[in-house]
């Protein structure tokens, strides 16, 4: 019989988060999409047309501005688009408090996510309470449920494409705010009449409490994180923009007996030109890294673990408007991935080192939409794309038991494995009248990078690996229909979408696989075919004093691999049966703004033990079939209230104060479930861990 002990784990956040490192478990899209009209002496994009869920062909969309996500309640006051992207439908966060999240039953690492076009790896701050994402130097997120714009690809469930500020400013300015947990502050202004710039950036400063505890080992102590943004844009003419964007941001950890920390950084450089009206293009550089380090010291040995990957991407796009009933976008991308899985080093001199593993990504794509008549317009195009594995790297074969029978090294700079993908995607919309329209559309995505985690929730340990001779891509194709309706004058939106996703070779991994540094990682995955099917409701109120969203998503999510679950199908590990999402902004008068964030799911599913047995007194458990039990359901609460006290004063300097608390009735929530045994009887029990009670959180913003 199994009991379950509920255990507040953190009181205080800097406990767990010191805890956890050291655990060792541890073009441009058709413009229809994007913008109407791009203007390149100012670099902006046009705010989104009240109709435009009605009359685009993309589905699945959701597109957020810096100000809408300003709005919500956040988690210890920092506002974080990632949160905010978890309450839209189809989409589950993977853990409380994570900034990893679930589309549409995929998993988190098949979500490209981007930042002015480069790839973010590993989004987190803080084991994942914040992500990387300063909001006061955003402009806008949009979300593409598979359905992603032509441009981009390599990954079978999501994009994300987040974009920093790009409008010339009209004189210098800021926005910052002081928190309890960190504080920000963001820069904009101009040199001379072509140039404009932006900067800011962000500190926690968890460890200046630390240094105030009467525990020694604690003020010994440090948790922290910091994060940068810069933009630089030179306007030479009307038809040529010259922009600079570049992101750094590191967390550091440190107890005893080591340091543990971890960063991303990402840069582009894009020249963007005018040919005509109705031509134009953007020429890009983009540069992508994440890495990580380990460091421990007892009895004066001392080891450092590091790994990490990045790319290297050149990128041409072209988005062409042939007349006023159709228009193209086309171009090219080439991409250099060099993974770094793990280096061990002792005491400076004793080296383990896992080989690097580099690869070539080349894709070419075209894409375009006709308008056949007022009613009545169709998308379609390809991709087509080639991934070219690259030594120095040695190449295992494994019989049929995963044991490696053979290896093979190829020398540096030689092709030994390459996989072509053709990669088809069309939709069409139906308008019936101004108000409502039907949508279609079917997708081919393929992906070649993966994650190799031991949980669901993701840790900053987590290694990526690539396709190969002996891991196939991931294949998905997706199949999605929707009615979209709105109301007195677009004042309400609602829509209710239908999907079906059917997956090949979807990655899962043996039962107590080893995944980190270990060079025959291949020998522990396990591939088969999954499906994703579901239903999303959504109603939105856009203009009054109270505005907000109700949404609903019905689905389920499932895997067959052979060598798992004696090959019977199981739900995947982000299957969420049902996901409800209730959030309200109220305008009280013009100094007092509430809103509220009320979420509801079904819980994750879990591999219990159900049953044991004994041999000699010792007692071993005999667990469930995988993924056949779930955790309580999950459901929260979070509350804010925002105070403008100087809202009608001419004053250049603005500022706010913000107090929320999340988790407002205090649901203990289940972050893990850990199975023990007494030592006494032998008798089996669980324990419930979870992270938060109560969190209220104080925050004063500021413009100037």
């Amino acid at each position: 019989m199994i009991s379950k002990i509920k255990i507040p784990v953190i009181k205080c956040l800097w406990n767990i988060l010191l805890f956890i490192p050291f655990v060792h478990s541890i073009s441009a899209q058709n413009r229809t999409e994007e913008e109407k009209t791009i203007r390149l002496n100012e670099v902006t994009v046009t705010s989104n047309a009240p109709d435009e869920r009605i009359k685009s062909l993309s589905m699945g969309v959701e597109k957020l501005s810096a100000k809408e996500i300003k709005q919500l309640p956040a988690l210890m006051g920092e506002v974080d688009v990632l949160k905010v992207i978890q309450l839209m439908p189809g989409v589950h966060t993977v853990s409380e408090g994570s900034s990893g999240y679930s589309v549409r039953g995929g998993s988190p690492d098949q979500n490209l996510i981007l930042t002015d076009n480069s790839t973010v790896y590993n989004p987190s701050h803080l084991l994942g309470f914040f992500s990387i994402f300063n909001n006061d130097v955003l402009k806008s997120a949009e979300l593409y449920k598979g359905d992603m714009p032509m441009k981009y690809g390599g990954r079978i469930s999501s994009l994300l494409a987040v974009s920093t500020k790009k409008e010339r400013p009209d004189k210098f300015g800021g926005t910052g705010g002081i928190g309890l947990i960190s504080s920000r502050l963001a820069l904009e202004g101009t040199a001379g009449e072509k140039t404009s710039w932006l900067a800011g950036g962000r500190r926690s400063y968890a460890d200046l409490f630390l240094k105030l505890s009467s525990n020694k080992d604690l003020r010994k102590s440090a948790v922290y994180f910091y994060d940068f943004n810069a933009n630089l844009i030179h306007r030479f003419s009307n038809k040529d923009v010259l922009e600079v964007n570049g992101y750094y941001g590191k967390d550091h950890f440190e107890a005893q007996p080591g340091v543990f920390y971890y960063g991303n950084g990402a840069a582009s450089l894009s020249w963007k030109h005018v040919y005509s009206y109705k031509l134009f293009s953007s020429l890009s550089f983009n540069f992508s890294d994440y890495n990580y380090a380990l460091e421990s010291k007892l009895d004066d040995v001392q080891a450092i673990w590091t790994s990490g990957l990045r790319d290297y991407m050149l990128r041409m796009d072209f988005s062409h408007e042939i007349d006023d009933v159709q228009n193209m976008s086309y171009g090219f991308t080439s991409t250099l991935h060099d993974i770094r899985p793990g280096h061990v080093s002792f005491m400076g001199s004793v080296d383990y080192r896992i080989s690097n593993f580099k690869a070539l990504e080349h894709t070419v794509y075209w894409g375009g939409e006709r308008k056949l008549s007022e009613s009545f317009a169709f998308k379609c195009g390809v991709r087509v794309s080639a991934f070219q594995n690259m030594g120095k790297s040695t190449v295992y074969t494994y019989d049929e038991s995963y044991r490696a029978s053979d290896s093979t090294t190829y020398k540096a700079g030689k092709i030994y494995n390459t996989y072509y993908a053709v990669e088809p995607r069309s939709g069409f919309v139906y308008r019936m009248g101004a108000e409502a329209s039907i949508k279609g559309n079917y997708v081919h995505n393929v992906q070649f990078m993966q994650l190799a985690g031991n949980s669901a929730s993701g840790s900053p340990l987590d290694v990526w690996f690539m396709a190969g001779p002996n891991i196939k891509p991931q294949v998905a194709d997706m199949f999605s229909a929707g009615y979209f309706k709105n109301w007195r004058n677009n004042m309400y939106e609602s829509s209710v979408e239908f999907y079906y996703k059917d997956q090949k070779n979807v990655i899962d991994f043996a039962e107590h696989s080893s995944l980190l540094m270990n060079e025959k990682l291949e020998g522990e995955v396990r591939s088969g075919k999954g499906r994703a099917y579901g239903a999303e409701f959504m109603l939105r109120k856009n203009k009054g004093s109270l505005t907000g969203f109700v949404n609903y998503t019905l689905s389920r999510s499932e895997r067959t691999v052979a060598e798992i679950n004696q090959g019977k199908t199981y739900v995947s590990p982000y299957d969420r049966t049902h996901s409800l999402n209730i959030v309200a902004n109220y305008a009280l008068s013009k100094k007092f703004i509430l809103s509220a964030i009320w979420v509801y799911a079904t819980g994750n599913p879990a591999t219990y033990p159900s049953g044991r047995f004994e041999i000699e007194g010792e007692y071993y458990p005999i667990y469930s079939g995988r993924n056949e039990y779930r955790h309580p359901d999950y459901h929260r609460l979070d509350l804010s209230m925002t105070y403008i006290p100087g809202s009608d004063s001419k004053k250049r300097l603005k500022g706010e104060w913000n107090v929320s608390f999340y988790n407002a009735y205090g649901k203990k929530n289940p972050w893990m479930i850990h199975y023990s045994q007494d030592m006494e009887t032998g008798r089996p029990y669980a324990e419930m861990i979870y992270l938060f009670g109560i969190v209220p959180s104080l925050s004063y913003n500021f413009k100037f």
